[in-house]
């Protein structure tokens, strides 16, 4: 049975999206996620809704729980997960309320758990492949339903995800165009990890809300800035989101 989660980022897990939708709350070996699960259905798929951050968004980057989150979608049969989340743009290119579909990411975290093999029994060494991190049949599936859609977007690109909650420094953001980075965000690297030990496919929709710091004639990002930037684009992830769960 196909049972997708939306893991929803700032704005991006409205739950009136779902038919039928209802509520569970659930804990884990490691730890309660982030927000109570709330299933239903959509184009007669069941689909299941987590706020990472927490419903009324009070947890930080750092703080969020994301074995728990991975784990409790895992024992709750999900068999894909389609992450949301705000980015700011390392290129020019990416613009204001452009869409990524990411294929590569980079994790700059220093302060997260990112593994469920913490050690390893005799024998059951688990060194989990990353090399292509983001499920490429779900990427195909939100670019081909974008082109569809007539949606701005970027077919690939490298995120880099940062510890937060500060943003960057106009150095740091220099430094990651440098390494190869087209997108920043504070949340994907954890994840895109964390399901792939898993085995649940799992792919990201990005939205660019900003240039984060290193362009010198614009100014440097602001939480304002990204939040309005998401209230004026959200609907289109949301539909975006709706059409390719039908087609899962």
């Amino acid at each position: 049975m196909t049972r997708v989660a939306i893991i929803g980022g700032s704005g991006l897990e409205d739950p009136g999206i779902l038919q039928s939708p209802h509520e569970k709350i659930v804990d884990t070996p490691y730890g309660k996620p982030s927000s109570p699960l709330l299933s239903g259905t959509v184009g007669g798929r069941d689909v299941l809704i987590l706020s990472r951050h927490g419903r009324d968004h009070t947890i930080p980057p750092t703080g969020v729980n994301n074995p728990a989150n991975i784990y409790a979608l895992k024992e709750a049969g999900c068999t894909h997960i389609l992450a949301t989340t705000a980015c700011g743009s390392l290129r020019d290119e990416i613009g204001r309320g452009d869409l990524v579909f990411p294929d590569q990411f980079i994790d700059f975290t220093r302060r997260r758990r990112v593994t469920f093999f913490d050690s390893f029994e005799p024998g059951t060494m688990r060194h989990t492949p990353m090399a292509d991190p983001f499920d490429a049949r779900l990427r195909d599936l939100l670019i081909s339903t974008a082109r569809k859609e007539g949606l701005r977007f970027h077919e690939k690109g490298t995120v880099i995800t940062i510890e937060g909650p500060r943003f960057s420094t106009r150095a740091e953001s220099k430094m990651f165009r440098a390494w190869g980075a087209d997108i920043i965000n504070m949340s994907i690297a954890p994840e895109a990890i964390l399901a792939n030990e898993l085995a649940i496919p799992y792919a990201v929709v990005a939205m660019s809300t900003d240039f984060d710091s290193w362009k010198e004639n614009e100014s440097p990002v602001s939480w304002e800035e990204v939040i309005g930037v998401f209230r004026d684009n959200v609907g289109r992830v949301l539909k975006l989101l709706l059409e390719v769960i039908k087609e899962i």
